[in-house]
């Protein structure tokens, strides 16, 4: 049976002035015309099959309605992680930062669950008591241990409901924690010794956890732990437009829920972020006939989604409206020159050796930028 989908986000908040809605609302009329008109067999406690969910990810068309891809990549790898979350194991998504790991997450929790808020942050801090449950101390005090004192985490609420949690950035959190994770993921049951019982998980419960290769040195994985998940690499885009393709349509999803006051970028002007993105990432330019020093900072495709963004706002607070080759050149900056002295000299000698000639179409970007570097 369908799971409804969780309104105390709406109840407070008006959904047109959420900063940032979450997938299930942002995206609600896909879903329901996916789950209206889905002919196949549903999973316990999945609101649609892996088919629907599958088109609700990679896109396509129900109806007169255009499904719009979530992710832009290998279909194949959207199957798996479908398939995945239909078996005992846990799913972990990992990749470079920019990948989508967390965005695959939440849509994959939207379209089977209606609900990817059940979300654990992992940082450094994050600790043993939230991912499995904690207490009201007023109300323990007074009455002691009872299950309306209870805390309920967002991994316990997914086992009781038989529903998806989602576990972001794993990696960054202590070991301790992570092993915590193993006793849950093996025997899907979350003991509460002070109320002398035991949650035993839900049939469709399940957990997506991310982690970034860029981390990986934080706080690595236990090989116990790694063996609880099927574990998916999402690569970065093969391509490069496959990569404009992303940032084309994500830069168009932020601009129609922020006010950036500003025209969406032009083709040509996404298509010399990017370019100057990737070569830096790969340290050679796109035809591999020169080679470039790689910057300390991650320019992922998410970093340059962020610098179109910011461009905009530029733009249309402080501008015309449409994006010119000054409001870039300040995001570009910002993005590549995060180490001071390395940086700077990357930035400074991929300036004077490659944008310098690329010619007219170039020129202005290359102006802009060499009168903020220097």
């Amino acid at each position: 049976m369908a799971k409804k989908k969780p309104s105390s986000s709406s109840d407070t908040v008006a959904n047109d002035s959420m900063l940032r809605q979450p997938a299930e609302i942002a995206f609600a009329e896909e879903i329901d015309a996916l789950i209206k008109a889905d002919k196949d067999p549903k999973p316990t406690g999945w609101s649609m099959s892996p088919r629907s969910v599958l088109k609700y990810i990679v896109g396509g068309d129900v109806g007169k309605l255009k499904i719009q891809p979530k992710y832009v990549g290998n279909d194949r790898i959207v199957q798996v992680a479908i398939s995945t979350l239909l078996t005992d194991r846990a799913l972990l998504l990992i990749g470079e930062p920019g990948t989508a790991k967390s965005w695959l997450s939440e849509h994959l929790a939207a379209a089977i669950n209606g609900d990817s808020t059940k979300v654990v942050q992992g940082t450094a801090g994050t600790t043993e008591e939230q991912i499995r449950y904690t207490w009201n101390y007023a109300m323990l005090i007074a009455h002691g241990p009872s299950n309306d004192a209870l805390i309920k985490s967002p991994i316990y609420r997914a086992m009781e409901s038989g529903t998806i949690a989602r576990f972001e950035e794993i990696t960054r959190c202590a070991s301790e924690v992570q092993d915590a994770m193993i006793s849950l993921l093996s025997e899907k049951r979350l003991s509460v010794p002070e109320l002398a019982t035991e949650l035993p998980a839900a049939k469709g419960f399940s957990i997506i956890a991310t982690a970034n290769t860029r981390d990986r040195g934080v706080n690595d994985m236990s090989a116990a732990l790694k063996r609880r998940f099927n574990v998916i690499v999402l690569p970065t885009p093969s391509n490069i437009e496959t990569e404009i393709e992303i940032v084309s349509s994500r830069v168009r999803d932020l601009a129609s829920s922020l006010d950036l006051n500003a025209e969406l970028p032009d083709a040509d002007t996404i298509e010399k972020i990017v370019t100057i993105f990737r070569e830096l990432r790969d340290g050679q330019t796109l035809d591999g006939k020169n080679k470039v020093k790689t910057p300390s900072a991650v320019l992922s495709t998410a970093e340059a989604i962020s610098l179109l963004a910011g461009s905009m706002a530029l733009a249309g607070n402080f501008g015309d409206g449409t994006v010119a080759a000054h409001d870039m050149a300040a995001g570009l900056q910002g993005a590549i020159i995060r180490d001071e002295e390395k940086d700077a000299i990357v930035w400074q000698e991929y300036l004077k050796n490659v944008m310098k000639k690329r010619g007219s179409d170039w020129r202005s970007l290359y102006n802009a930028c060499n009168e903020l570097n220097g």
